[in-house]
């Protein structure tokens, strides 16, 4: 839990986290001071990017303020990496990559711990986050939002680490193929996840099996817990993220062979990493260095799936399939979607502690 965040942060700074408390009150990222043209600096081009971030160069993500002053250099860095399952799993696992970005840096990096998406993107977008992994699907929304420029995800040395949806049975289920589920009870993740909703969405329908239409959809609110609600039968079927899945068994938590795979897609980019657009050239260069010299442990091999170093990937070619779908789906990577995946989010967790 963190206890105090870096002093270095600018008058304006100060001034958009008293703003980002107040909107908190009336919805995450909602509210008239968010889309305030009082934070808008003269800008060219700003694509789909929110009002506090330019695009000139046309990379499709934040560029780093004109203003010198503006640029932030944190005496301490916090770092965190997508909700997804278990969060201590991961604050254990990324320990060996704190330490090394400490050393290139020079300074202290620690973990913040984010129990949704949504908080994660408030996170960057209020200066109180420095690098993250988001999750494939909420990265277009830490980029649109939050000022997120993704500069690797997990891989080897000749290519990056994929996943695919797969949608799971339980193997003692009636279900030999996918339109055997019209009419039954589907868990999806989340609103904003590529893989277990928005690549369904998309996807299915061209199987012959609706969203929404053919089948209830449910929303889990993770992956992990989509699997476990198949296992348990709380679900029939559900869409997941394979890597999830295959960690999953690899660890114990389900057997591989307690469910059927009915479909299973071609493959998308795994969670990407980013750094905030606003870091001081200098910190930023030191962040790339790290990300591009850092070697993964043995533990951390098994933990992602043989994964041994970060490969390096541009948001505008790497994620061009992943905003396809979204497009697809209807889905916009702004504050409104961004609102509605935080309530429900939100409302998910209050039912949870019930």
């Amino acid at each position: 839990m963190i206890q105090s965040f870096p002093r270095e942060i600018t008058m304006k700074r100060r001034a958009w986290l008293a703003l980002g408390c107040m909107a908190a009150a009336f919805g995450l990222l909602g509210g008239a001071g968010y889309s305030s043209s009082a934070f808008a600096d003269e800008c060219m081009n700003r694509g789909t990017l929110d009002v506090l971030y330019c695009d000139e160069d046309k990379d499709l993500v934040a560029d780093a303020p004109k203003d010198p002053s503006q640029w932030r250099d944190p005496s301490t860095l916090v770092f965190t990496y997508t909700p997804v399952e278990d969060p201590a799993v991961y604050r254990d696992a990324f320990k060996p990559f704190q330490d090394y970005l400490s050393e290139i840096t020079g300074k202290r990096v620690i973990y913040y711990t984010v129990q949704s998406n949504a908080a994660e993107i408030e996170a960057m977008r209020s200066g109180r986050l420095h690098v993250a992994g988001f999750s494939t699907g909420p990265t277009g929304f830490a980029v649109n939002l939050a000022g997120a420029v993704p500069l690797a995800v997990k891989g080897t040395a000749t290519e990056f680490q994929g996943y695919n949806l797969i949608l799971i049975v339980r193997k003692d289920s009636p279900y030999e193929k996918v339109t055997d589920l019209k009419g039954k009870r589907v868990a999806h993740t989340s609103q904003s996840s590529n893989s277990g909703n928005l690549a369904p969405r998309t996807l299915f329908p061209k199987l012959g099996l609706v969203p929404d239409e053919d089948y209830q959809v449910v929303y889990s609110g993770k992956h992990d817990q989509s699997v476990l609600g198949v296992a348990s039968g709380d679900y029939d079927a559900a869409p997941v993220a394979s890597d999830v899945f295959y960690r999953m068994a690899r660890r114990g938590t389900v057997k591989e062979e307690d469910f059927r795979i009915l479909y299973k897609s071609p493959p998308f980019p795994t969670s990407s990493f980013a750094y905030a657009h606003d870091l001081t050239p200098e910190l930023v260069k030191q962040i790339r260095h790290a990300f591009e010299t850092f070697r993964f442990t043995p533990e951390m091999q098994e933990t992602f799936g043989g994964a041994d170093r970060f490969y390096a990937i541009t948001y505008k070619d790497d994620w061009a399939v992943i905003r396809e779908i979204a497009a697809n789906a209807g889905e916009a990577y702004d504050r409104k979607a961004l609102d509605k995946l935080a309530a429900k989010e939100a409302a998910k967790k209050a039912k949870s502690k019930k």
